[in-house]
């Protein structure tokens, strides 16, 4: 027979969380506890496929004897640690970034969970002044290619492309920070065009962005057209059907058009990422 390799077992914690004693496997992170128990948490800079970069700062939670909110995406969680994940300090540092994000940055294009955990802090960035005249903001989208655009006038430097784009996935190194302070910002190495660069067109960094700073050349146009609507899409799950991988694929359709392509996170073959041609091949639908 052959032998299936097991591994060492982890002891249990206990941790007290919103006034709740519960249990939870030794290294386990606050925001995998919380998602276990059905607590909601923010979050922008974290993806289950990705590892954790604490640059967001919307999933900090309250731990009793620390002197500042901690981050629940990366915070390993110890035995006897006293959790709040909604008190008055929790909520006024998540409502006030924010806040931050959307006085400095356009909000408007991010997935439907961003917009409701904005909605429920009640965000009002007006009270940080007008950021028509911010430089982020005033930049015009970079359309190098007919797969995807660079809208980086919503870009709120999550890190997540990067991650996806580096040693989480793709291991394409094509895109990284660039700058400092309130220079940095998401460039190509060397600061080149996309098709000069090392990218491979995989799309990943668009199945990772939050905020729509990355989107399917597709999803642009009907966007500026004014014919995108999401709430008319159709959904379908399938395999690729370019090699023998067996990745998973989410098409979305509408009026009866594949407009983009996705894959679902917790796939065990894809983890969400995807080839060129799994992410852009699928024109050939429909020509």
């Amino acid at each position: 027979m052959n032998e299936i390799p097991v591994g060492a077992p982890r002891s249990q914690i206990e941790v007290q969380i919103d006034g709740k004693q519960v249990k939870a496997v030794e290294g386990a992170t606050i925001l995998n506890i919380c998602q276990k128990e059905g607590i909601d948490t923010p979050t922008l800079c974290w993806a289950e496929n990705l590892t954790p970069v604490n640059v967001c700062r919307v999933c900090v939670v309250e731990v009793e004897g620390s002197r500042t909110l901690v981050p629940s995406c990366s915070r390993p969680a110890e035995d006897g640690m006293v959790i709040s994940t909604d008190s008055d300090r929790v909520r006024k540092s998540r409502k006030l970034v924010f806040e931050l994000l959307d006085s400095s940055v356009e909000m408007d294009r991010s997935t439907a969970e961003v917009k409701e955990w904005m909605e429920h802090y009640e965000v009002d960035s007006s009270r940080m002044g007008s950021k028509n005249e911010i430089a982020t903001v005033a930049q015009p989208p970079k359309i190098q290619d007919s797969l995807y655009v660079r809208d980086y006038e919503r870009c709120i430097l999550c890190y997540k492309c990067v991650e996806a784009c580096g040693e989480d996935a793709q291991h394409t190194f094509a895109i990284a920070t660039a700058g400092r302070g309130f220079d940095a910002h998401i460039s190509t190495e060397f600061d080149v065009s996309l098709p000069d660069s090392a990218c491979v067109y995989c799309g990943n960094c668009i199945g990772v962005c939050p905020t729509g700073a990355l989107v399917f050349k597709t999803e642009h146009d009907m966007r500026e057209e004014g014919t995108w609507d999401e709430e008319t899409q159709e959904v379908t799950t399938t395999v690729c059907s370019f090699c023998g991988v067996g990745c998973n694929l989410e098409l979305h359709v509408q009026d009866e058009k594949i407009v983009k392509v996705t894959s679902p996170a917790d796939h065990s073959v894809t983890s969400g990422h995807l080839c060129i041609k799994g992410r852009f091949g699928w024109q050939h639908v429909q020509s």
